[in-house]
Order: C-alpha cells, then sequence, then structure tokens
C-alpha cells in the first residue's frame, strides 16, 4: 500500500484532520479490550460527507477502513491496522426530531447522554443506556448493538432503530430500513449496487430460513453474529436492523433514525439481597412472572468486598439491605403510588415485606442514582482488585435464557475453578441473563495464553449447550468471533461470510471481525512477545508494585475521561475533543513509550516528542486520580515524564519562570513594589511574559507589599508548645504568603477564636509543587528534605499542620510520600496534614461554632481537593456556618496553577474555565458568596471576566465574625494587592530613558572612535 500517497490524497481531498504521526496512531493502537493493532492513520471528518469522501479515498488505495465512536469495545472492535475514522469530535448532530412520531436523526458522533440532554424538552430519551452511556456514541452503540440495563424494557439497540443510511466500501450510499414486498420489487428493478445487495440478502436467508429460525437463540441478549434474523420475512426484510451490530465490518454507518420513548415521571428502586450470586440468579424468573421491572440487575459479595477494599461506592453500598448478593429492581410510571404499588405487589407475590432486612426499597430518585452507580461500577472495580491481580475482559458478557440463569452461573464457577481462575465477580444484567466478570488471566506467559484460549472454548461450548448467547452485549470483535462456530452451525456461519462477501468482497472494512476472524490469542496488548522498559524512576508507585510500566497499565479503556459533565475528569479532552488529550489517550501513548511491541509507533522512549506533546495540554488537575474508575494519575505520570525527557536539557521557560515561582516570590519581597511594577508595566511586561513563557492575555499577579511571614514576624506572638493539643502549624504556602496573605491572616483569627495557638515556620519552607508540577523532581525532593528538616520539632511532636492552599495540602498528602517513599517523617506528616476545614470539624475544643453567615455561596472545589483531600469537611463546615452551599460539579476552573499561565495555553484554559465554572460564577447572586480556597480557581475566576472576586472560605468566617457581611458582593470586605498605575508608567520610563541613554551613550562613543581615527 502507498501510505504516502494515501496520507496526500487524503490531506488533499478530505475536510478533516488527516493524521498519520506517531503520537495520533498510538493513542488509537487499542480500544477497552485485551487486543491491540497500530493504526495506518487517523481521520477526523468535519462533516459526515467528508468522512465519506474518506472512505472512497481509502478505497482508490486499498486501505482497510475502521469507524470509531467512544472507543470502548471490550471485543476489540475499535483496534486494527487501517484508516481509524473517529466520528466524535465533529459529526454529533442531533440532526432532526419527530416528537409525535418519537423518532430522531442523529449523526454517528453524538454521545448518548447528550443526545437525552437534548431530546429532554420533549419529554423522549433513547433506550438503551450503557454503562458507558456518558461518552458512548450513538454510531458505536449501533456498531456493537448495545444495550445497558434498560435494555430489560426497552430493548438492545437493534430494537431501537427504524433506518440507517449507510456507505459500502465501494461507494454505494443508501438509506435502509424494513423493507415490504413492493419495496424490494422496486429496488431491484432500479438495478445497480443497492439491487445486488437487496437481491443477494434475499437469496442468502432464503437459503438458510430453517437454519436461521432454529439455530438462533430466542433469548432476550442474543448479540453474537450478524443479525441475519432481521431479514426473515416475518421480521419485514429489516435491512437497517440486520446491519446493526455489524461491528463496522459491512457498512459505515453515516446518519440513523431512531425510535425514542417517553421520559418516565417516576422512579423507585427495589433491593433484595440472598445468600449468594445463584440463589440471587435462581430467584429471577420468579421475579419476572410477577413484576415488570425496566431494570434487573445484579451485584456479588465479589464486587461488594472490591469496592469495600477500594473505598469506593460506600455510599451504595450502605443503602443495601443484608446479604451477600444482591438483585436490583427498577419500576417506572406516571405517578410515585404507581412505581410504589408495583414493587409492593412484587413483595406480597414473594412474601417478603418492606421491613425485612433483605429488602430495602426507595422511591427516592438520589439515592436510586446512588444505587444504580455501584452496579454501574463493575468493570472500573474489579479491573484493578487490591490484592494486585489484574483481571482481563474475553468472557465478559456472556448471556443464556434467564430462567437457566442459575444452573449456568454453578457451571461456570466450576469451570473458574477448573482453570484456576480464581474468584472473579459476577454480576450483570440478570432480568435478561446477561453475565459480566472480568477472569484474572495470564497474558504474558505462553502457558497462560494457552491456558486463556482453552477456557474461552470451553466456555463457548458451556454457553451454547444452554442455549446462549457468547456475548450478550458488547459484540464479537476479535474475543470471540473465531469462538462463533461453537454457537451456530456451519450453514449460519456460512451465511455470515456470505454475507460479509456481498458488502465487502475485499475485506477492507475492519478486517479480522467477525468472519475470517483472527484468533483469540493474536494482536494481544500484552501476549508472550511484549518486553517493555522497566526505567528508574522519582515516584515510588506503592500501588503499582513500584513499577511505573504498571502504572500506566492501570488504563483499561473505560473512557471515563471522555465525558462532558460532571466530575473534573478530563478537562483537555472536553476542551479539543482530541483522543490524545484524554486521559486513555495519554495512558496510550504512555504504554506505546515503554516499548513493549517491535511495532510500536512511539520509538524514542523518555525523549518522545509525540508523549510530550500529548502531555502538554494535561492540566496536571489530578481529576483522573479520583474520577478514573481505575485510579489512573496523568499528573504524576506527566511529572515523572518531563523529568527524564528534559534530564541534562534545556527546559521551556515557564519551568524557570513558573516552576521556581517560589524563589522568585521570596526574592519580590526584598523590592515587593518595584517587582511590581515590573511586572506589570506597559511594553516592559509584555516583553518579559514572552522571556518567561507566559501568555501575554493573563496579568501577572500582584505580590503583598507585606507577605505573611512579614506580618506573622512582626506580629510577635508567643510560639506555642508543639506538644500542647490546642497547637497548630499553619503552613505558609508560597501563593498564599505572596499574593493573598489576608487569607492566611484570616485563618489566623479564626483559628485562635477556636482556642487553636497558632504557630507559623518563618523560615523558607515549601512544599515543592511548582517544581513537581513541570518534573523537577530532583529539586522538589531536596526541597522537600529541607521543609521537613524545617518542620521536624512539630513532626515529633505530633501536632497538626493546617494548609490553606488545596493544591499544597494535596503535595503532602500524596505527592511527598511517593516521591520520598522511605522518608518515615515525609508519611508522618501527612497524617498531620490537614485542611482549614478539617481542623475545624474535627478538631476544634467541644463547644466551639463557627461564626453564622446565613448565605447562599457559589462554591468552587480545587481539582487537587476533589481527588486528594476530598470535600467532606468543607461541605460540614459550610453547614455549620448557615450557609447554603451550591457546591459546583463544573469541572476544573482551567488555570490548573502554572498551565493557564503557560504561552499557548490560554485558549484551552479559558475554554475549560468556560464549559461551567465561569458561568456558574456570573449567574450567582450578587448576595451570594463565591468561595474558592485554591489560588488559581480564584486567579481564573477574577480574570475570567465574571466580575467578581472569589473568596476563600477562611476570609468569610472572619469576616462574620465581625458581624453581617455586606447584602451585595460581600468579597469587597476582602483585601487584594493592587498595582499603581503610575508606578507601572514610571518603571516603562525609567527603562525607556535609561534605553535611550545607553543608546546616546553609545552613539556618541561610536562618534568619538570614528573622530580617532
Amino acid at each position: 500500500m502507498d501510505v504516502v500517497g494515501l496520507e496526500r490524497a487524503l490531506r488533499e481531498q478530505v475536510d478533516g484532520e488527516v493524521r498519520f504521526d506517531a503520537g495520533s496512531r498510538g493513542a488509537y493502537v487499542t480500544d477497552g479490550s485485551n487486543y491491540r493493532q497500530v493504526p495506518i492513520g487517523v481521520v477526523v471528518p468535519r462533516t459526515v460527507d467528508a468522512g465519506a469522501e474518506a472512505v472512497a479515498v481509502c478505497a482508490r488505495f486499498g486501505a482497510p477502513v475502521l469507524s470509531r465512536g467512544g472507543g470502548t469495545s471490550l471485543g476489540g472492535q475499535c483496534t486494527n491496522t487501517a484508516v481509524v475514522i473517529d466520528w466524535t469530535k465533529h459529526c454529533h448532530r442531533l440532526l432532526s426530531v419527530d416528537p409525535k412520531e418519537r423518532t430522531c436523526v442523529v449523526e454517528p458522533g453524538l454521545v448518548l447522554d447528550e443526545l437525552n440532554r437534548q431530546l429532554d424538552r420533549h419529554g423522549l430519551k433513547f433506550g438503551p443506556k450503557p454503562s458507558t452511556h456518558s461518552h458512548c456514541s450513538l454510531g458505536g452503540m449501533i456498531g456493537n448493538n448495545s444495550c445497558g440495563a434498560s435494555a430489560q424494557a426497552y430493548g438492545k439497540t437493534v430494537e431501537n432503530v427504524r433506518r440507517l443510511e449507510n456507505l459500502t466500501y465501494d461507494g454505494t450510499r443508501m438509506w435502509v430500513g424494513p423493507t415490504t414486498d413492493a419495496e424490494y420489487e422496486e429496488i431491484v428493478a432500479a438495478g445497480g449496487r443497492r439491487a445486488e445487495l437487496y437481491r443477494g440478502l434475499r437469496e442468502i436467508i432464503h437459503s438458510c430460513l430453517a437454519d436461521v429460525r432454529q439455530g438462533f437463540p430466542r433469548i432476550p441478549r442474543r448479540v453474537s453474529g450478524y443479525n441475519l434474523d432481521s431479514l426473515l420475512p416475518e421480521n419485514g426484510f429489516d435491512v437497517a436492523r440486520a446491519l446493526v451490530g455489524s461491528e463496522g465490518t459491512l457498512v459505515t454507518v453515516l446518519r440513523a433514525e431512531l425510535e425514542l420513548v417517553p421520559v418516565p415521571s417516576t422512579e423507585a428502586m427495589l433491593v433484595l439481597g440472598y445468600d449468594d450470586i445463584c440463589a440471587a440468579a435462581d430467584d429471577v424468573p420468579r421475579l419476572l412472572e410477577h413484576s415488570a421491572p425496566t431494570q434487573l440487575e445484579a451485584i456479588d459479595d465479589r464486587m461488594a468486598q472490591l469496592m469495600r477494599e477500594e473505598g469506593a461506592y460506600l455510599d451504595s453500598l450502605d443503602n443495601f439491605p443484608a446479604g451477600e448478593s444482591w438483585l436490583l429492581l427498577q419500576f417506572t410510571g406516571d405517578s410515585r403510588d404507581e412505581v410504589d404499588q408495583k414493587a409492593h405487589a412484587l413483595l406480597e407475590a414473594l412474601g417478603r415485606g418492606e421491613k425485612d432486612d433483605t429488602v430495602a426499597f426507595s422511591d427516592d430518585h438520589d439515592r436510586e442514582q446512588r444505587m444504580l452507580k455501584a452496579r454501574e461500577a463493575g468493570l472500573g472495580v474489579t479491573a484493578r482488585p487490591p490484592d494486585g491481580r489484574e483481571t482481563w475482559e474475553g468472557w465478559e458478557d456472556s448471556a443464556v435464557p434467564p430462567e437457566r440463569l442459575g444452573d449456568y452461573l454453578r457451571d461456570l464457577k466450576d469451570l473458574f475453578t477448573e482453570f484456576g481462575y480464581d474468584r472473579p465477580s459476577l454480576y450483570g444484567h440478570f432480568g435478561q441473563g446477561c453475565v459480566h466478570t472480568r477472569i484474572p488471566f495470564e497474558l504474558t506467559t505462553a502457558q497462560g495464553v494457552a491456558t486463556f484460549r482453552a477456557f474461552l472454548f470451553r466456555a463457548a461450548d458451556l454457553v451454547s449447550s444452554y442455549g446462549g448467547s457468547l456475548s450478550g452485549e458488547h459484540g464479537d470483535g476479535q474475543a470471540r468471533g473465531e469462538l462463533l462456530p461453537r454457537m451456530y452451525g456451519p450453514r449460519v456461519i456460512e451465511a455470515f461470510g456470505r454475507v460479509k462477501a456481498l458488502f465487502d468482497p475485499d475485506d477492507r472494512m475492519n478486517p479480522g471481525k467477525v468472519v475470517a476472524p483472527h484468533r483469540v490469542d493474536e494482536n494481544l496488548r500484552l501476549g508472550v512477545d511484549w518486553r517493555p522498559a522497566t526505567p528508574a524512576t522519582h515516584f515510588g508507585y506503592p500501588d503499582d508494585d513500584h513499577s511505573f510500566t504498571r502504572a500506566v497499565q492501570r488504563c483499561v479503556g473505560i473512557g471515563n475521561c471522555r465525558t462532558h459533565q460532571g466530575g473534573v475528569m478530563c478537562p483537555s479532552y472536553r476542551a479539543t475533543g482530541e483522543e490524545e488529550h484524554s486521559t486513555r489517550g495519554r495512558a496510550r501513548l504512555l504504554f506505546e513509550m515503554l516499548g513493549g511491541h517491535a511495532d510500536s509507533p512511539v520509538t524514542d522512549g523518555w525523549r518522545s516528542t509525540e508523549v510530550r506533546d500529548a502531555l502538554d495540554l494535561c492540566l496536571a488537575c489530578k481529576g483522573c486520580r479520583s474520577d478514573c474508575p481505575t485510579g489512573v494519575d496523568m499528573a504524576t505520570y506527566k511529572a515523572e515524564f518531563l523529568s527524564h525527557h528534559y534530564a541534562k536539557r534545556l527546559r521551556p521557560a515557564a519551568h524557570y519562570s513558573m516552576g521556581w515561582l517560589p524563589l522568585w516570590a521570596r526574592l519580590s519581597a526584598l523590592a515587593p513594589r518595584l517587582a511590581n511594577a515590573a511586572l506589570h508595566a506597559p511594553g516592559l511586561a509584555r516583553a518579559g511574559k514572552r522571556l518567561a513563557g507566559v501568555s501575554g492575555e493573563r496579568d501577572a499577579p500582584v505580590f503583598a507589599e507585606e507577605n505573611f511571614v512579614q506580618w506573622w514576624r512582626r506580629r510577635a506572638s508567643q510560639e506555642p508548645d508543639p506538644h500542647d493539643p490546642r497547637t497548630v502549624v499553619l503552613w505558609p504556602d508560597t501563593f498564599t504568603t505572596h499574593f493573598h496573605p489576608a487569607i492566611a491572616k484570616a485563618a489566623v483569627r479564626v483559628m485562635e477564636d477556636a482556642g487553636f495557638g497558632v504557630a507559623v515556620p518563618t523560615r523558607a519552607v515549601c512544599c515543592g509543587l511548582t517544581w513537581i508540577s513541570t518534573g523537577q523532581l530532583g529539586v522538589a525532593e531536596r526541597v522537600l528534605l529541607r521543609t521537613l528538616d524545617v518542620l521536624r520539632p512539630w513532626i515529633e511532636a505530633g501536632t497538626p499542620v493546617v494548609g490553606l492552599e488545596p493544591s499544597c495540602a494535596a503535595v503532602f498528602r500524596s505527592d511527598a510520600p511517593e516521591l520520598l517513599p522511605r522518608n518515615e517523617d515525609v508519611h508522618r506528616l501527612a497524617g498531620q496534614f490537614r485542611t482549614f476545614s478539617e481542623l475545624l470539624v474535627n478538631d476544634t475544643p467541644d463547644g466551639w461554632r463557627p461564626p453564622r453567615l446565613a448565605r447562599i455561596a457559589t462554591v468552587q472545589t480545587h481539582c487537587h481537593q476533589h481527588a486528594v483531600l476530598k470535600d467532606d469537611a468543607d461541605r460540614e463546615l459550610l453547614r455549620r456556618a448557615g450557609i447554603e452551599a451550591d457546591v459546583l460539579d463544573a469541572g476544573c476552573c482551567g488555570l490548573a496553577g502554572n498551565f493557564g499561565f503557560e504561552r499557548d495555553h490560554h485558549d484551552v484554559s479559558m475554554a475549560v474555565g468556560e464549559l461551567g465554572v465561569l458561568p456558574a460564577v456570573r449567574e450567582a447572586a450578587p448576595g451570594a458568596l463565591v468561595l474558592a480556597d485554591g489560588f488559581s480557581c480564584r486567579t481564573q475566576i477574577e480574570q475570567g471576566g465574571t466580575g467578581r472576586r472569589a473568596m476563600h472560605l477562611a476570609e468569610a468566617l472572619a469576616l462574620a465574625l465581625d458581624g453581617p457581611l455586606p447584602a451585595d458582593r460581600p468579597e469587597r470586605l476582602t483585601t487584594r494587592p493592587t498595582v499603581p498605575r503610575s508606578a507601572s508608567r514610571l518603571v516603562t520610563a525609567a527603562v525607556t530613558a535609561a534605553g535611550a541613554g545607553a543608546a546616546l551613550g553609545a552613539t556618541a562613543l561610536a562618534r568619538r572612535h570614528r573622530h580617532r581615527r
């Protein structure tokens, strides 16, 4: 294949982003499966027509094509040595809605949650809802025939598709759907390729009518194989539904007409406890006999155990009744009385009551969602168990008739035991007989891979003996394609091949999947030939066997980093829509960087420019540390990478200007007015920013004329005894000390009011945050060691250390112990470090209450607090202070420390802020408090055109000690450093004059020199 010519033709003829670089290819090497194939290139079309043109260009060059949506496929459907067409960045429009007919037309890249958000005003939604609903695309759902828990009520995607606009590899573009005999005759009479396809499909189905009618399992979750049953005469010869679930192996879906369902008015949840998961499965037929739930889900004891060990979804588990395994039934209706009656009628039929300890009932929507989140979390919770055994997909969604589910589970558990696969969790959509699990396959040794293969064939025979399906939701891809003959007879398998040959005779559409598939043990992401580097690192990676390589493997491709709303992860993806800028895409590139495979597109290890560029827009917000189901910590990986990438090399200017900010801030204390005037002087400031690698659109923060430590020394307070239980150390972080000292003063006042004796280190200390975020880890280690020496008396006394800046507190709780894993003092300090709210909620003397503010507040939680520290104590302190808090769930503010100040980051920084935080602050009532404990958050809010200035909670409480706050913009009472314009103009004039004087002097010297000659 002429790859160079292919790339050139795509660039010339396709309205889209054409990427054949190593970084783009590396980001798309795998999906959510066990498989890995390096793409030829990636095309991101700006329109559906441009996507069609990309297919046409590929066809001229004979290049394979792979359409990709959210990229979460678990069977290997979304990885191939092909030109990958990513539809999600641009082709995501809802084209039309017909509320009367309850239909809509969509483009393939539209995300399910976004579709349902737009449909909400019509009281409609798309029925199927996979657990990846926040980021899966409609095109991907159609390709996979996705289901989710709601399929209990609404069926699989195939049952909800009315028509499809498809494109074949040879360029035939057509709308297809159910076909009457008259329509069929009209199509055939028109001739051409469309007639050939329809005639061929009818010939294929007529040649195997009995085989399809008898050989296709009659179960709710038959997803494996092509949907030949949709072509049966009694099913309306529905070509659209026949193509659903074909995984991009037959056609490219350009648009889809979908059937919609009404959004139910009311929901209720019933949770039933059982002794074990098999007993729960045995009860499913009885539950379905006496009720018609919209969801019937299962969670077993192993999954609950993992949640408890990982400290995940504990609030969900707290709502569960007694038992070792549970069934969750959701009922919907037009009123609360209706759904309550459905649940209670079932309980009566079962001989149970709402007050039984094995029964939990709720008609509270928020509580139900917490319960369901525990079930949706299954893949992430089970992927990396705390015991260190990695689990893998491969047999993760088999399905059987619900009435035979209990016996199937017993046999499946016996099979696990026979193969030595100890205690995989069993959960899933039990109302439809679909079982999810992840199994601890060994995929890096020859014996392990051989056992993996043998197990899959035995499991395929087992599920087939129950009249079940290899896949009940995730499709076949490479994971199950080779197993299809164990499920279907030879005539059906032959029919699948004929359909493939009809649509794609040269096998260019996602080849190696479903028909003529690769072996289940080929193209493994790991495999026996995987030999990754195991580099020495700065961070200790204590939860990953002290291995950077293992840490990078945490990403299993779930794709929650591609969500568009809620949580923090991943702000750069939300702003750019780029796979490379998602946590998953970056993890993929780091995996490739380690060089485990000979064909890796990333070949230069730590020096990789592709990895550097992908990490450049990582805000290091740490959102993935908490929001990623498997705990990927990209901020740490980025710092590690930068430390090696720039080792013994010149760094970007911003690494010196902002990475060394604590030093520059201390030097500024010698002449803060002069420093401020220079940083804000017209002309001079712009030149300085260019030299420092700082964005010209940003205003430099203003240094305080008297910083906090200077004020503290002047205050001359007697230092309290470190051993006194009322003593606390207030941590003088760089940002609060030098830029917003009023916050520290306010904190001192409040803590003293609460009965504490406050100590402040007056020798230079620093957490090393700015050096960590810029990857100067050797410097950070030395800074931390010096800080530990200064704090040693308080560390030895066990004195609480209180941080006001969340990012600095997070360093002591997480980064510092991982950077100095063998230093006992750093671990002691991590245990002693408190946030301001934690101290006042948990450690104050009995009887102290915070001053009451009786205000509403818009609250932005710093990303590092969200990820590491959590905000439970903040919420409680706000409650005690009488503050009605609207704690934003709007993601990162976008500034993220040095990120938003760096050159070329301003636009992304502001785009992230505009996704939620900045609009929310603009909408805050004039009398509301705007609270943000993080310096970055306050700066972004102030510089983001909100017209507001955020306060630290310490400032709000200190102001309340003096009485009621102003009715309008209470932040007016806080103080912030300012720069007199006259001083800046004087500096500019002085510099200009100096420059002019120097020029005149040089001219005079030159003339004198010429005169002498």
